[in-house]
Protein backbone atom coordinates (compact mmCIF):
# COMPACT_ATOMS: atom_id res chain seq x y z
CA UNK A 1 0.00 0.00 0.00
CA UNK A 2 2.94 2.57 0.53
CA UNK A 3 3.99 1.88 -2.73
CA UNK A 4 0.85 2.65 -3.94
CA UNK A 5 0.29 5.55 -2.25
CA UNK A 6 3.94 6.99 -3.34
CA UNK A 7 3.15 6.02 -6.58
CA UNK A 8 -0.41 8.46 -6.60
CA UNK A 9 1.32 11.21 -4.94
CA UNK A 10 3.78 11.28 -7.91
CA UNK A 11 1.10 11.59 -10.05
CA UNK A 12 -0.39 14.20 -8.45
CA UNK A 13 2.47 15.89 -8.71
CA UNK A 14 2.29 15.61 -12.03
CA UNK A 15 -0.69 16.21 -12.79
CA UNK A 16 -0.81 19.78 -10.70
CA UNK A 17 2.19 20.65 -13.18
CA UNK A 18 0.82 20.06 -16.65
CA UNK A 19 -2.32 21.96 -15.20
CA UNK A 20 -2.15 24.29 -12.17
CA UNK A 21 -5.47 25.00 -12.16
CA UNK A 22 -6.50 21.86 -10.59
CA UNK A 23 -3.21 22.48 -7.85
CA UNK A 24 -5.99 23.40 -4.63
CA UNK A 25 -8.11 20.31 -5.18
CA UNK A 26 -5.32 17.55 -6.27
CA UNK A 27 -3.30 18.45 -3.40
CA UNK A 28 -6.64 17.69 -1.33
CA UNK A 29 -6.64 14.41 -2.57
CA UNK A 30 -3.14 13.94 -1.56
CA UNK A 31 -3.75 14.70 1.71
CA UNK A 32 -7.02 12.48 1.61
CA UNK A 33 -4.90 9.57 0.56
CA UNK A 34 -1.91 9.90 3.29
CA UNK A 35 -4.81 10.21 5.45
CA UNK A 36 -6.73 6.88 4.19
CA UNK A 37 -3.65 5.47 4.75
CA UNK A 38 -3.45 6.29 8.42
CA UNK A 39 -6.84 5.66 8.96
CA UNK A 40 -6.29 1.69 7.42
CA UNK A 41 -3.14 1.63 9.55
CA UNK A 42 -5.01 2.45 12.54
CA UNK A 43 -7.94 0.63 11.84
CA UNK A 44 -9.27 -2.54 13.88
CA UNK A 45 -12.57 -4.27 12.52
CA UNK A 46 -14.28 -2.77 9.95
CA UNK A 47 -17.82 -1.11 10.99
CA UNK A 48 -19.35 -3.54 8.03
CA UNK A 49 -20.07 -7.11 7.72
CA UNK A 50 -21.44 -9.41 4.73
CA UNK A 51 -23.59 -12.26 5.46
CA UNK A 52 -21.81 -14.94 3.31
CA UNK A 53 -24.55 -17.34 3.24
CA UNK A 54 -26.20 -14.74 1.38
CA UNK A 55 -23.59 -13.72 -1.22
CA UNK A 56 -24.62 -16.34 -4.17
CA UNK A 57 -27.92 -15.05 -3.95
CA UNK A 58 -27.57 -11.26 -3.50
CA UNK A 59 -24.95 -11.20 -6.84
CA UNK A 60 -28.13 -13.28 -8.85
CA UNK A 61 -30.40 -10.87 -7.68
CA UNK A 62 -28.57 -7.35 -8.28
CA UNK A 63 -28.41 -6.73 -4.72
CA UNK A 64 -24.97 -5.18 -3.32
CA UNK A 65 -23.12 -6.80 -0.35
CA UNK A 66 -23.93 -3.59 1.97
CA UNK A 67 -27.09 -2.94 2.48
CA UNK A 68 -27.43 1.11 3.63
CA UNK A 69 -31.01 1.59 2.75
CA UNK A 70 -32.25 -1.46 5.26
CA UNK A 71 -29.90 -2.11 7.98
CA UNK A 72 -28.23 0.42 10.48
CA UNK A 73 -24.94 0.70 10.98
CA UNK A 74 -22.53 2.32 14.15
CA UNK A 75 -21.41 5.56 11.78
CA UNK A 76 -19.08 6.99 14.80
CA UNK A 77 -15.78 6.43 13.50
CA UNK A 78 -16.86 7.63 10.24
CA UNK A 79 -18.00 10.95 11.22
CA UNK A 80 -14.60 11.48 13.18
CA UNK A 81 -12.67 10.82 9.96
CA UNK A 82 -15.29 13.14 8.66
CA UNK A 83 -14.66 15.89 10.68
CA UNK A 84 -10.53 15.03 9.88
CA UNK A 85 -11.16 15.47 6.47
CA UNK A 86 -12.62 19.23 7.15
CA UNK A 87 -9.49 20.09 8.70
CA UNK A 88 -7.37 19.40 5.36
CA UNK A 89 -10.13 21.69 3.49
CA UNK A 90 -8.86 24.23 6.65
CA UNK A 91 -5.19 23.79 5.67
CA UNK A 92 -5.56 24.12 1.79
CA UNK A 93 -8.97 26.26 1.38
CA UNK A 94 -9.03 27.95 4.94
CA UNK A 95 -12.26 30.73 3.21
CA UNK A 96 -13.90 27.70 1.76
CA UNK A 97 -13.08 25.96 5.15
CA UNK A 98 -15.04 27.88 6.71
CA UNK A 99 -18.36 27.77 4.69
CA UNK A 100 -18.74 24.29 4.93
CA UNK A 101 -17.87 24.21 8.59
CA UNK A 102 -20.99 27.17 8.80
CA UNK A 103 -22.97 24.45 6.95
CA UNK A 104 -22.75 21.23 8.64
CA UNK A 105 -22.91 23.13 11.90
CA UNK A 106 -26.44 24.62 10.82
CA UNK A 107 -29.00 21.99 13.15
CA UNK A 108 -30.57 21.05 9.51
CA UNK A 109 -27.25 19.80 8.49
CA UNK A 110 -27.56 15.87 9.09
CA UNK A 111 -24.41 13.92 8.00
CA UNK A 112 -26.20 10.43 8.32
CA UNK A 113 -29.35 11.28 6.41
CA UNK A 114 -26.83 12.56 3.87
CA UNK A 115 -24.73 9.28 3.98
CA UNK A 116 -27.67 7.35 3.85
CA UNK A 117 -29.36 9.55 0.91
CA UNK A 118 -26.72 9.21 -1.17
CA UNK A 119 -26.60 5.32 -1.76
CA UNK A 120 -30.53 5.32 -2.07
CA UNK A 121 -31.18 5.57 -6.13
CA UNK A 122 -34.89 6.94 -6.00
CA UNK A 123 -33.44 10.05 -4.09
CA UNK A 124 -32.61 12.54 -6.69
CA UNK A 125 -29.46 14.68 -6.15
CA UNK A 126 -30.81 18.15 -6.08
CA UNK A 127 -32.68 16.57 -3.14
CA UNK A 128 -29.83 14.99 -1.23
CA UNK A 129 -27.70 18.06 -1.62
CA UNK A 130 -31.15 19.65 -0.48
CA UNK A 131 -30.54 18.29 3.01
CA UNK A 132 -27.33 20.90 2.77
CA UNK A 133 -28.89 23.97 4.75
CA UNK A 134 -27.41 27.24 4.30
CA UNK A 135 -25.09 26.53 1.07
CA UNK A 136 -23.44 29.77 -0.46
CA UNK A 137 -21.52 28.28 -3.08
CA UNK A 138 -21.52 25.67 -5.24
CA UNK A 139 -18.05 24.27 -4.70
CA UNK A 140 -18.71 24.08 -0.77
CA UNK A 141 -21.57 21.12 -2.09
CA UNK A 142 -18.68 19.14 -4.06
CA UNK A 143 -16.62 19.19 -1.14
CA UNK A 144 -19.17 18.31 1.01
CA UNK A 145 -20.42 15.71 -1.10
CA UNK A 146 -16.31 14.17 -1.78
CA UNK A 147 -15.93 14.09 2.26
CA UNK A 148 -19.06 12.18 2.81
CA UNK A 149 -17.91 9.91 -0.05
CA UNK A 150 -14.21 9.28 1.56
CA UNK A 151 -15.69 9.48 5.13
CA UNK A 152 -16.78 5.52 4.53
CA UNK A 153 -14.13 4.95 2.32
CA UNK A 154 -11.49 2.89 4.48
CA UNK A 155 -14.62 0.87 6.07
CA UNK A 156 -16.15 -0.47 2.81
CA UNK A 157 -12.51 -0.63 1.10
CA UNK A 158 -11.91 -3.52 3.47
CA UNK A 159 -14.72 -5.63 2.27
CA UNK A 160 -14.01 -4.67 -1.63
CA UNK A 161 -10.81 -5.96 -0.77
CA UNK A 162 -11.76 -9.05 1.61
CA UNK A 163 -14.72 -9.96 -1.30
CA UNK A 164 -13.02 -9.03 -4.48
CA UNK A 165 -12.43 -12.45 -5.91
CA UNK A 166 -15.93 -13.60 -4.45
CA UNK A 167 -18.17 -11.16 -6.92
CA UNK A 168 -15.50 -11.63 -9.73
CA UNK A 169 -16.59 -14.98 -9.97
CA UNK A 170 -20.09 -14.30 -9.48
CA UNK A 171 -20.61 -12.20 -13.35
CA UNK A 172 -22.45 -9.09 -11.90
CA UNK A 173 -23.94 -7.22 -14.90
CA UNK A 174 -25.26 -3.92 -13.17
CA UNK A 175 -24.38 -0.80 -13.53
CA UNK A 176 -23.78 0.06 -9.99
CA UNK A 177 -20.98 -1.34 -7.37
CA UNK A 178 -21.38 -5.06 -6.07
CA UNK A 179 -19.84 -4.12 -3.07
CA UNK A 180 -21.88 -0.72 -1.29
CA UNK A 181 -24.03 -0.02 -4.39
CA UNK A 182 -23.08 3.53 -5.48
CA UNK A 183 -23.06 4.55 -9.05
CA UNK A 184 -19.59 5.13 -10.60
CA UNK A 185 -18.57 8.13 -11.96
CA UNK A 186 -15.87 6.73 -14.28
CA UNK A 187 -14.20 4.04 -15.64
CA UNK A 188 -12.04 2.84 -18.11
CA UNK A 189 -11.00 0.56 -20.82
CA UNK A 190 -7.82 -1.94 -21.57
CA UNK A 191 -6.75 -2.47 -24.59
CA UNK A 192 -4.87 -5.45 -24.08
CA UNK A 193 -7.74 -7.06 -22.77
CA UNK A 194 -9.45 -6.48 -25.95
CA UNK A 195 -11.01 -3.40 -25.13
CA UNK A 196 -12.83 -4.68 -21.90
CA UNK A 197 -14.39 -1.66 -20.20
CA UNK A 198 -13.85 -1.52 -16.64
CA UNK A 199 -16.36 0.75 -13.62
CA UNK A 200 -15.28 2.01 -10.94
CA UNK A 201 -16.85 3.12 -7.28
CA UNK A 202 -15.48 6.18 -5.36
CA UNK A 203 -17.12 4.93 -2.24
CA UNK A 204 -15.31 1.66 -2.20
CA UNK A 205 -12.48 1.49 -4.38
CA UNK A 206 -14.33 -1.72 -6.27
CA UNK A 207 -13.52 -1.93 -10.03
CA UNK A 208 -16.33 -4.61 -12.01
CA UNK A 209 -16.48 -5.10 -15.81
CA UNK A 210 -18.85 -3.92 -17.81
CA UNK A 211 -20.60 -4.41 -20.88
CA UNK A 212 -18.56 -1.87 -23.37
CA UNK A 213 -22.23 -0.77 -25.36
CA UNK A 214 -24.39 -0.21 -22.61
CA UNK A 215 -25.16 2.42 -20.38
CA UNK A 216 -24.47 1.99 -16.76
CA UNK A 217 -27.63 4.08 -15.66
CA UNK A 218 -30.33 2.86 -17.56
CA UNK A 219 -29.22 -0.32 -19.45
CA UNK A 220 -29.34 1.85 -23.08
CA UNK A 221 -27.82 -0.91 -25.16
CA UNK A 222 -29.40 1.01 -28.08
CA UNK A 223 -25.95 1.97 -30.22
CA UNK A 224 -27.74 4.67 -32.05
CA UNK A 225 -28.39 6.47 -28.99
CA UNK A 226 -25.07 5.52 -27.34
CA UNK A 227 -21.91 7.91 -28.09
CA UNK A 228 -19.18 9.83 -26.64
CA UNK A 229 -17.25 12.68 -26.94
CA UNK A 230 -12.80 13.79 -26.32
CA UNK A 231 -11.14 17.14 -25.96
CA UNK A 232 -8.41 17.71 -28.61
CA UNK A 233 -5.13 16.59 -27.35
CA UNK A 234 -6.59 14.69 -24.51
CA UNK A 235 -6.87 11.21 -26.41
CA UNK A 236 -6.43 9.34 -23.23
CA UNK A 237 -9.83 10.51 -21.82
CA UNK A 238 -13.06 10.17 -23.39
CA UNK A 239 -16.61 11.10 -22.13
CA UNK A 240 -19.04 8.11 -22.66
CA UNK A 241 -22.66 9.72 -23.05
CA UNK A 242 -26.44 8.15 -23.06
CA UNK A 243 -28.82 10.26 -25.35
CA UNK A 244 -32.20 7.93 -23.14
CA UNK A 245 -31.23 9.04 -19.98
CA UNK A 246 -28.88 12.09 -20.75
CA UNK A 247 -26.43 10.78 -18.11
CA UNK A 248 -22.96 10.35 -19.06
CA UNK A 249 -19.62 9.01 -17.06
CA UNK A 250 -15.88 9.27 -17.53
CA UNK A 251 -13.48 6.86 -19.33
CA UNK A 252 -9.70 6.56 -19.40
CA UNK A 253 -8.53 4.28 -22.22
CA UNK A 254 -5.94 2.37 -21.16
CA UNK A 255 -2.67 1.11 -23.64
CA UNK A 256 -1.23 -2.07 -23.05
CA UNK A 257 1.98 -0.31 -21.44
CA UNK A 258 -0.37 1.52 -19.06
CA UNK A 259 0.16 1.29 -15.17
CA UNK A 260 -2.70 0.69 -13.46
CA UNK A 261 -4.12 4.02 -12.61
CA UNK A 262 -5.57 5.80 -9.38
CA UNK A 263 -9.03 6.58 -10.49
CA UNK A 264 -9.95 8.84 -7.59
CA UNK A 265 -6.96 11.25 -8.89
CA UNK A 266 -8.14 11.18 -12.72
CA UNK A 267 -11.38 11.73 -11.59
CA UNK A 268 -9.99 15.04 -10.12
CA UNK A 269 -7.59 15.84 -13.13
CA UNK A 270 -10.68 15.68 -15.49
CA UNK A 271 -13.15 18.04 -13.43
CA UNK A 272 -13.04 20.31 -17.10
CA UNK A 273 -14.73 17.02 -18.95
CA UNK A 274 -17.38 16.89 -16.15
CA UNK A 275 -18.26 20.92 -17.06
CA UNK A 276 -18.18 19.89 -20.78
CA UNK A 277 -20.87 17.37 -19.83
CA UNK A 278 -22.82 19.62 -18.02
CA UNK A 279 -22.89 22.30 -20.79
CA UNK A 280 -23.50 19.69 -23.16
CA UNK A 281 -27.28 18.57 -21.32
CA UNK A 282 -25.89 15.23 -19.66
CA UNK A 283 -25.79 14.92 -15.49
Amino acid sequence: MVATLRKSLKTIEDYKSANPHYTELLDIMADILILREEYRNNMKDPIFSVEENLITQKMEGGLPLIDFTGKEYNLTRPKEYFNSLISIAEKRMPEVAQNIIDIIKNDEFDWEKMIRASFDHKVEETDAQGLLAGREAEENIDLIDLFTEESLRPELEIIAEKYRETVEKSNWSEGYCPICGKEPKIGEIRDEEEGKRYLFCHQCGFKWHFHRIKCPFCGNEEQHSLAYFEVEDEERYRVDVCNKCRRYIKTVELSKSSEEPNLDVEDIATLHLDMIAYDEGYN
